[in-house]
């Protein structure tokens, strides 16, 4: 028994170390910024919230109709440039940078990217006749938030989730994750509220959030229409190069509402 005693001791501070590590740089796993991308040529915008100056891009400028994309967590949002300016013809769509990322002044956080989605669409919902959402991962739940709050057209998630919270148990299963994350994005309590129509689009072999976690959204998803459209073959990171992807949401904007 002695002789296993400091083995136990042993595997509980290591036990409590990864705990530790976990709850300390749980921001710096959940935001992962990424660099400004130089010489785009596209319209820059900049719009300022609390005191910082969030920058991006405009694209496809004079349509009556806008449409705000909210991108993942390491993801660098101009990428979508001329995908969005092909599929979204009909809308002026903006990319802006979260807090920390690009040029964007300041640090991310839960509040400060809901507060920044409350000031760009407030910026912006003057110059054009209606407002759609675009939500990628991270950003559905920045979507899912403001589409509670403001009001919006329609709303599309790209492997979205039920909360970080309940992404970040599954991942680190151990650990009594969801109990300690600062961050939550808990789009389940908003979901009962939203009254638009929802597109949902999964990949079959997402290991980042699984598909339980989209699925358990869409289930909530109660007092609206829903179009859940799983891809099959299709990870996280690959999904939008499947053609799957653009024309789930091409027919999805150009249905009837």
């Amino acid at each position: 028994m002695k002789t296993i005693l400091p083995l136990i001791y042993l595997l509980g501070a290591g036990y409590l170390l990864c705990l530790g590590l976990l709850y300390f740089l749980q921001r710096n796993i959940l935001y992962q910024p990424v660099a400004s991308s130089a010489d785009i040529p596209r319209e820059a915008i900049s719009i300022a919230n609390e005191g910082l100056k969030l920058h991006g891009w405009r694209l496809n400028k004079g349509q009556s109709k806008a449409l705000i994309y909210f991108g993942g967590n390491a993801e660098t949002i101009s990428d979508n440039i001329l995908l969005f300016e092909s599929m979204f013809q009909d809308y002026t769509v903006y990319l802006i940078n979260y807090r920390g990322y690009g040029n964007s002044e300041g640090s991310p956080g839960e509040a400060e990217l809901y507060s920044d989605a409350l000031a760009i669409y407030d910026r912006i919902q003057g110059w054009h006749s209606s407002t759609s959402l675009f939500g990628r991962s991270l950003g559905s739940g920045v979507a899912v938030y403001l589409s509670t709050r403001r009001q919006i057209e329609q709303l599309i998630l790209l492997t979205p989730y039920d909360s970080i919270a309940e992404v970040g148990q599954s991942h680190y299963p151990l650990f009594p994750v969801k109990y300690l994350i600062k961050d939550r994005f808990d789009s389940l309590k908003y979901a009962p509220e939203i009254a638009i129509p929802v597109l949902i689009v999964t990949a079959e072999l997402d290991r980042v959030i699984p598909i339980k976690h989209s699925e358990a959204l869409r289930d909530r998803l109660t007092n609206t229409s829903v179009v859940y459209r799983m891809i099959s073959g299709a990870a996280h990171n690959n999904v939008t190069d499947f053609p799957e992807y653009r024309e789930a949401i091409e027919r999805f904007i150009k249905a009837p509402k």
